[in-house]
């Protein structure tokens, strides 16, 4: 609300944008339409868009499904066209999330009609259509040189009863690739219609099911056997149907399918903002990975213990950082009392492993001490034996960091005749995510998933928490670490775990299990 000079209270002006998401995989939504959603109060969202951009939708906006599938409806159109009115009404930014490209056989001009109508501001952010992204991720390109100089796109769907309404004598007589969206249930009748108005029987013709997902499939035939052919293979919707000589050459440039972790499908559990580099890493090679963080970091609000540690550093001999969040945590602590990494000169700076490393480096400081293998044992028994008596060590971390580090390092220091002063600080709490957007315990019931990774014990008990409806013994739990294994292990899952504890040891893991059927250790 704002106040006028009559001290009269005035609501402010909402705003709607027409979001385009691409066709699922979430590489292919453009950086403007991310940046929207982020500031988005109200997302209203269609069944097309991708499992795995649902997560990127503000936890704390209100979420409207309005999906529409043949013959289910989840809200019809004119009331979608009214949300959308009262919600900016309401003064609130409100995105209209789309499948592909919201002008696409999207609707996305009659929603606009309502707002325009009423003066509300919109704006409208293209998005990737599926009629281009999907035969491309199909090795088909939709115009080639020596085979088609257009393509068309037409919509395959129809109402209940009722023949589809199609100028198939134009159609056939185009000599063009023609690309119908949304034809799936209608694919008898299109192949029928062309070849009722006189295209070649064996004119090449393609369904393109789940597209640029991890249950891509892809199925070439002709005008005159598609049908037949997809009956068979039980294609799946939403499918695409592609009909012109470009679709032979799916079987020549098919690309996507060939990547080592095609049709593997992932759910990533780290922290939002840390899963990412894990996350692209399985894309590139091939994987649909739902990004689903289970956990979330919290710094501790009036921390006076911290803000002293900052003030007088040069108190402890050496400081020992067990994640990335405990570096950010204190050196932004560090730089409120106006200091910076120059004060930690001469001082032992200690990390669990090449994670935590890396953000200490991003703050231009390499860690002196880190343990061969990466866990918080490790890593107490390693400063146990190398610190002098009596150094004053300061470990700012969670507040259930594991206790074997402490007690590690006051065991082998105690075994080399020596003492050390440890101060366990807080710095931060772990709060469990929720998860009201994505079915994983549908998806693991189904057999749609093919595993979770986990890198910490509280990302499985965050994970859990947020999916009540799991069923244990059905996930294969990927994981970093023994303690995180163990976690897993304790509530039933299947676990297996890297070699090391690094992002490329976990993708180097999932490829083994996808080669070997399950049997990595």
């Amino acid at each position: 609300m704002q106040v006028n000079k009559q001290g009269e209270e005035r609501r402010e002006q909402g705003k709607v944008w027409l979001v385009g998401a691409g066709p699922s995989d979430p590489g292919l939504m453009t950086v403007k339409g991310r940046e929207v959603l982020a500031q988005a109060q109200v997302v209203v969202y269609d069944a097309l868009v991708g499992v795995s951009i649902l997560p990127m939708m503000p936890p704390d906006a209100e979420h409207v499904y309005v999906g529409k599938r043949s013959g289910s409806h989840a809200m019809a159109q004119e009331e979608i066209n009214r949300l959308l009115l009262c919600r900016a009404q309401e003064g609130k930014r409100v995105v209209r999330l789309k499948g592909g490209d919201p002008f696409v056989f999207g609707r996305g001009g009659e929603e606009l009609e309502l707002l325009a109508q009423a003066g509300i501001p919109f704006e409208v952010v293209p998005g990737v259509t599926s009629a281009v992204s999907v035969p491309a991720y199909c090795g088909i390109p939709v115009t080639h040189r020596e085979l088609t100089s257009s393509f068309h796109v037409i919509t395959g769907h129809k109402k209940e009863n009722e023949p589809l309404d199609l100028p198939f004598d134009e159609l056939a007589g185009l000599h063009a690739t023609l690309v119908f969206l949304m034809g799936g249930s209608a694919l008898p009748d299109l192949m029928r219609g062309l070849l009722d108005a006189g295209m070649d029987p064996e004119t090449p013709a393609a369904v393109l099911s789940c597209g640029t997902t991890g249950r891509q499939r892809r199925l070439i035939a002709t005008v005159a056997s598609l049908e037949q052919e997809a009956k068979r293979a039980g294609a799946a919707t939403p499918a695409i149907i592609v009909v012109g000589h470009v679709a032979a050459l799916g079987g020549r440039f098919g690309w996507f399918e060939k990547l080592p972790l095609f049709g593997k499908r992932y759910v990533t559990t780290r922290p939002a903002g840390r899963s990412s580099a894990l996350a692209s890493r399985l894309r590139q090679e091939g994987a649909e990975v739902i990004e689903l963080p289970a956990i979330r970091v919290r710094p501790l609000a009036q921390n006076q213990a911290l803000m002293e540690a900052v003030l007088k550093p040069d108190a402890y001999d050496c400081i020992v950082f067990t994640s990335p969040a405990g570096v950010d945590i204190f050196f932004d602590a560090l730089r409120e009392v106006g200091k910076d990494g120059r004060s930690l000169c001469g001082i032992t700076l200690a990390v669990i492993g090449t994670g935590t490393g890396g953000a200490l480096e991003k703050r231009g400081i390499l860690a002196d001490e880190m343990p061969a293998v990466y866990s918080g044992e490790a890593l107490g028994a390693l400063l146990g034996e190398r610190l002098a008596d009596q150094a004053r060590v300061l470990i700012p971390r969670s507040d259930i960091g594991n206790p074997r580090l402490v007690e590690a390092m006051e065991e082998t220091a105690r075994a080399h005749g020596r003492s050390l002063r440890v101060t366990d600080l807080s710095v931060y709490e772990t709060v469990y995510e929720k998860n009201e957007l994505v079915d994983v315990a549908g998806m693991l019931r189904a057999g749609e998933l093919d595993g979770v990774f986990f890198t910490s014990a509280s990302t499985v008990r965050g994970f859990l928490a947020a999916n009540p409806g799991v069923e244990t013994p059905a996930v294969t739990a990927l994981c970093i670490g023994e303690m995180t294994a163990q976690a897993a292990k304790e509530t039933g899952m299947q676990v297996h775990i890297s070699r090391e504890a690094t992002i490329e040891s976990l993708v180097a893991l999932a490829m083994e299990i996808s080669r070997h059927g399950g049997a990595a250790g």
